[in-house]
């Protein structure tokens, strides 16, 4: 139970709080990666080559070396969190967080199941406007930060929340996001979650190698990456693989979004973007990478996500609907849910 709730104080995007020694980049890296910040743990850290430039050399040089004493919190405070499944993409405007909102929806449908969204894309939240939570306000207490609630049962936190108004810009280095996402995960109140689904922005930068360093320790249970049919955004998919690979993210599967076009009134489905290389089917075999399905782009997906509504809610019967739920149930079968 929430004592003395008030809204936390709305921080400036040039002054929020956060102490630049333990949030300056991940402490472990992965194995031959090539030219790789050493990490804040290494007695190279800041004096390396690899460090040339980087705004945080000074930082690292001077700072404490050692395991992050955070990281204990973490682990401690999301141990009621039963699975953490991050939802990446390499490439931007694919519709990875209009897929996360959908996911978490599907998800939420059933009651039993508790889900939360952490939403890390630091610079371009969207998934306030998508769940319907954009006048929504985060308030504290003496045991931490309440996440908003879509649902009874679907909790969501995401920098959204914190600014002003939605059109604010953040403009952050990397130790501040990297401090904003730990809080998230140190700070918020998540209590007994069967789903923690983490939307990340696109690429594989600070906020991607932040979520793998502050749950080393609790664990991420896999990734669903999202694509596009065409060439284009499967190449960025394949440097995200290999980003998974390297830092030792189990990946759950690709998701095709926008796979051919609906029609609302016919049901009848044209392509849209054509797979000239064959599209997520194709790379999945080359890789060996299952594809968990293929989300058609039905124009009212935009609709509902604009009014901040459950899409699958609202129009059950179309086959994005369809492909969703079954992805779904994919999913909890690879976890051994279902």
């Amino acid at each position: 139970m929430l004592l003395a709730q008030r809204p936390i104080p709305i921080p400036s995007p040039t002054s929020f709080p956060f102490s630049p020694l333990s949030t300056v980049l991940p402490s472990t890296v992965p194995e031959n990666a090539p030219e790789h910040c050493p990490g804040v743990e290494s007695s190279d850290a800041g004096k390396a080559d690899a460090c040339e430039g980087c705004p945080n050399q000074a930082v690292c040089a001077e700072g404490p070396k050692g395991p992050d004493p955070d990281i204990p919190l973490i682990r401690e405070r999301i141990k009621s969190v039963k699975r953490k499944v991050l939802v990446l993409s390499g490439k931007g405007g694919v519709g990875k967080s209009t897929f996360t909102a959908g996911l978490s929806w599907a998800l939420a449908a059933d009651e039993e199941c508790q889900t939360g969204i952490m939403d890390v894309d630091i610079c371009g939240p969207s998934i306030p406007l998508l769940m319907g939570l954009s006048n929504s306000t985060i308030h504290t207490s003496s045991s931490g930060w309440s996440p908003a609630y879509a649902l009874d049962n679907l909790a969501v936190m995401s920098i959204g929340f914190l600014l002003p108004s939605s059109s604010d810009a953040v403009i952050w280095r990397g130790p501040k996001k990297n401090g904003l996402i730990k809080q998230f995960l140190k700070d918020v109140e998540w209590g007994d979650l069967d789903y923690l689904i983490v939307d990340t922005p696109p690429g594989t930068s600070d906020e991607h190698l932040s979520i793998v360093q502050y749950l080393k320790e609790a664990g991420i249970d896999g990734a669903i990456l999202v694509t596009t049919p065409q060439e284009v955004a499967l190449q960025d998919v394949r440097k995200e693989i290999d980003f998974c690979r390297k830092v030792g993210i189990p990946i759950l599967g690709l998701v095709e979004n926008m796979s051919g076009f609906v029609c609302p009134k016919c049901n009848g489905e044209s392509e849209i973007f054509a797979p000239t290389t064959g599209g997520a089917e194709a790379m999945g075999e080359e890789l060996g990478i299952e594809v968990l399905g293929k989300v058609p782009l039905d124009p009212r997906i935009g609709m509902t996500g604009d009014r901040g509504v459950s899409f699958l809610e609202e129009y059950p019967d179309s086959p994005a609907t369809t492909a969703y739920l079954d992805i779904v149930q994919r999913v909890r079968e690879l976890l051994g849910d279902a």
